[in-house]
Order: structure tokens, then C-alpha cells, then sequence
């Protein structure tokens, strides 16, 4: 008898332990490679859409782990109507907490925090959309990238771009 993946559903499932507690979830081998390292906005985790909601807490903390560590607007929003029960919210935040934090700092040094406004200090051409974002822009309510602490994400011009920190100041 073949155990099942609790994001996906695929056969062949391995159990993973979910720390810190002592529970296991059962993962496919493509699960268990985003849980473990890094995670890429892959079709592949829009699983995650039915994982969040399972009635089993191990399974929602890990899918609010992978959740977070996705860059992409459909996972944000999924984290932003998903309720944990609290001591399983708090089970998930310590995963998080235990990784290594990634420090985003501005041209001039000064710490970046999630919806910190900044302003651009070079003409910035813009891969892909067709414009340039010119020196002087402010952009608004910034979010980190939370595995590289020289890219930081916002909006200039309606679109949503990645932003190298060594570009822009503080405001």
C-alpha cells in the first residue's frame, strides 16, 4: 500500500518531520525538496491551495512555511485569509524564526523593512516591461525577498518589480 502526498496527492510518499514538535507529514520527493530548500512559484504549489485548509495541524504548518517562502501574489493572498489555530500558528512561526534572517540594507546602509517607502538614486530600465524607472521615483509599501538580501520588491508605473537594494535610499 502506497502512501500519498499531503500537499499534492502523489504516490510514494516519505514521512517528514515537522519541527520543532515531533509530528510527521507525509511528503512526495518534489514536496519534500521545496519544504527543505528553496521554493520557486512552480504550478506545482498551487496544491498548497487545499493543504493550508487540512484538518491535520503538521500538514498546515508546513504549507504556511512553503507559503511564505513562495514569491508570488496568489500565496500571499492564500496567507492572508488562511487561519491557523493559535499554538499552531505559533508551531509554524518558529520554523520560520529558526531559519537564518536575511538583513536588506539601502545604498546608504540603513536597515529595509517590509512596507518601508524608498526612493530610487539611478535610472533603472526595467526587463521585460518596456520602461524605464527614473531616478527620484518613490516606490511605496516595499516586501523583501526573503532569500536575497540585495532584492526587495514593489511597484513603479502599476508594476510589480524586483528592485536591487544598491539602487535605492530610505526615505
Amino acid at each position: 500500500m502506497s502512501v500519498t502526498c499531503a500537499f499534492c496527492g502523489a504516490a510514494e510518499a516519505q514521512p517528514l518531520a515537522v519541527t520543532p514538535r515531533d509530528e510527521t507529514v507525509n511528503l512526495c520527493d518534489t514536496c519534500r525538496a521545496g519544504v527543505e530548500g528553496g521554493a520557486e512559484d512552480a504550478p506545482h504549489w498551487k496544491c498548497l491551495n487545499d493543504a493550508i485548509w487540512s484538518p491535520e495541524a503538521g500538514v498546515q504548518v508546513l504549507a504556511w512555511r512553503m507559503l511564505h517562502k513562495l514569491d508570488a501574489s496568489w500565496a500571499k493572498d492564500l496567507l492572508d485569509i488562511a487561519y491557523l489555530e493559535p499554538e499552531t500558528l505559533e508551531w509554524a512561526e518558529a520554523g520560520i524564526r529558526d531559519e537564518p534572517q536575511v538583513i536588506h540594507r539601502d545604498t546608504n546602509g540603513a536597515v529595509l523593512e517590509a512596507g518601508d517607502s524608498v526612493t530610487l538614486i539611478k535610472d533603472l530600465p526595467v526587463k521585460g516591461a518596456g520602461f524605464t524607472a527614473k531616478r527620484g521615483t518613490a516606490v511605496r509599501n516595499i516586501s523583501l525577498v526573503h532569500d536575497n538580501a540585495e532584492h526587495i520588491e514593489g511597484r513603479v508605473e502599476g508594476q510589480r518589480i524586483v528592485i536591487l537594494t544598491q539602487y535605492v535610499k530610505k526615505n
